[in-house]
């Protein structure tokens, strides 16, 4: 029997073409939606116009991206997308991952069950429906909150008339809807611990918070590492349906809700220009990559086993 590293290609490819057809749906996506797409980055440096198509247009080079560095908001505009991205992926990652130790500890499968699927829900609620749901919560006039405080006699509250409470709620609105679905992956990951190591520990004497902290922790640390960096390749790109939903067109919250995405919608939405869109999009993409680079390898000196590559 030849050894594996005297095999050719192609008795390689016949060795193990059952695996290499079950990736073929995910080779295909990504060449279809990520790689098919880049020639398009070309609009990033040209005055597009319908008639002359991508390749036809004037080429205007690094024009595009003064939009955003003429505007003067260049730099509060990320510091706030990094910012509220960070929160998103910090502190969503600890929940999901609370939520799924809480989960797997649960000893009542019907009630685990119950709890999964109303936590997984809001995941499924659309943006615009969550914004509607928010204005109801927090209008002046006629929103719920209001109506308490009313009631308890004590006076209303201005939530959009005031910037500084925003930070906050846009997280714990994130937070509420996102966290049922990202514990998904934790939760099958704590399924795949070997259930003998388990159970050796509970021989053992080991309570809950001991096998939490120096079995199900340690075996959660690899998946941890590799979503976190991915979300940081996304760290630049803001949720626009969420902020965009929830804050709108309210000027008064723009000095701390406002992030790239919205800030390039309100120009760009009249006159449609698609190469100062392309624009930005190239330097969320550049500043992404830049970062998951630079966290890959701080991750490879420190455990290379995490490392994405």
């Amino acid at each position: 029997m030849k050894r594996k590293s005297d095999l050719t290609f192609f008795q390689k490819v016949k060795r193990s073409r059952t695996l290499l057809l079950m990736c073929t749906p995910a080779v295909l996506f990504f060449f279809a939606f990520n790689y098919m797409p880049l020639p398009g980055i070309w609009v990033a440096f040209v005055k597009y116009n319908y008639r002359d198509g991508i390749f036809g247009s004037k080429f205007v080079g690094l024009d595009n991206f003064e939009f955003l560095a003429s505007s003067g908001k260049l730099l509060s505009l990320t510091k706030n997308t990094i910012l509220y991205n960070l929160a998103f992926i910090l502190l969503g990652n600890f929940l999901a991952v609370f939520v799924a130790i809480l989960l797997n500890e649960m000893r009542s499968k019907w009630f685990k069950k119950v709890s999964q699927t109303i936590m997984f829900l809001p995941y499924f609620i659309s943006q615009v429906l969550v914004g509607f749901l928010v204005y109801n919560l927090l209008n002046y006039d006629t929103g719920f909150v209001n109506g308490i405080l009313t009631s308890l006699g004590m006076e209303r509250w201005q939530p959009y008339a005031d910037p500084a409470v925003w930070p906050g709620l846009l997280v714990v609105i994130y937070l509420w809807q996102q966290t049922g679905y990202n514990s998904v992956v934790y939760f099958a990951a704590i399924m795949g611990i070997d259930g003998e190591m388990m159970e050796a520990s509970k021989v053992d004497g080991a309570n809950g918070f001991q096998r939490i902290r120096y079995i199900i922790l340690p075996s959660l640390k690899p998946t941890i590492v590799i979503l976190l960096l991915f979300a940081l390749g996304g760290i630049v790109k803001g949720n626009f349906g969420l902020f965009y939903n929830i804050v709108g067109s309210n000027s008064i919250l723009y000095t701390t809700t406002d992030i790239i995405e919205t800030y390039v919608y309100r120009a760009t939405m009249t006159d449609f220009n698609f190469s100062t869109a392309s624009a930005v999009g190239l330097y969320q993409s550049v500043i992404g990559f830049v970062i998951v680079m630079v966290v890959n390898w701080v991750v490879k000196k420190i455990e290379p086993d995490y490392a994405l590559f």
